[in-house]
């Protein structure tokens, strides 16, 4: 279980911060529509610099918020979803791939969603294959934009095989929090079951 964030305004510095990646992100999707990957990844790196501030100031200077908790997060997930929808369209990563990255998304988020509203108060800290998981992405996005960019010049296959590596893994970490949570489910049903009894 996660510690409750400390208790704080809504308009902290980690939360402004987060706010201004949020306002990057349809300037990325912009650069990346108008073929400008040196742009869009200018704008990727802002985006993860500013990830890591929000972060730092909200430990370092206790601003920590309840609403931080849940913008940061989907400010994150907005950016990248952004990223693999576009490069999808553009026609520089493939299509399967960006379904299995929001597909893990979309069904994890309706689970956390059933998990709040039928009342379990379930908080699922980012497992080390989750953070893998995203980091892999990252990599991904910014080894496309530079490519494309004309910033580097991989031999051929490696692209691909971070395709399918961040696929694969993205499907391993997608099915390794389904399995966290039922057995959260699992085991606070039984928590019930015996206070009940």
């Amino acid at each position: 279980m996660a510690s409750r964030p400390a208790s704080q305004g809504s308009f902290t510095i980690p939360n402004l911060i987060t706010l201004f990646r949020i306002l990057l992100t349809p300037l990325f999707i912009i650069f990346l529509i108008q073929g400008r990957y040196r742009q869009s990844l200018a704008v990727f790196v802002l985006a993860g610099v500013s990830d890591l501030a929000d972060g730092f100031i909200a430990r370092w200077w206790q601003q920590k918020s309840r609403l931080g908790s849940y913008l940061d997060p989907a400010a994150d997930k907005l950016l990248m979803s952004a990223s693999f929808v576009t490069l999808a369209i553009s026609r520089l990563i493939p299509s399967w791939l960006t379904v299995v990255v929001i597909s893990r998304d979309v069904i994890l988020g309706l689970g956390a969603l059933i998990l709040r509203l039928t009342d379990y108060p379930l908080v699922v800290r980012p497992s080390l294959v989750g953070k893998w998981t995203t980091t892999l992405q990252l990599i991904t996005v910014g080894l496309v934009l530079l490519v494309k960019g004309k910033l580097v010049d991989l031999p051929p296959g490696v692209l691909s095989s971070f395709f399918y590596l961040t696929g694969g893994l993205t499907a391993i970490s997608g099915t390794h929090y389904l399995y966290r949570g039922l057995k959260l489910v699992s085991q606070q049903g039984e928590d019930r079951e015996s206070n009940d009894g």
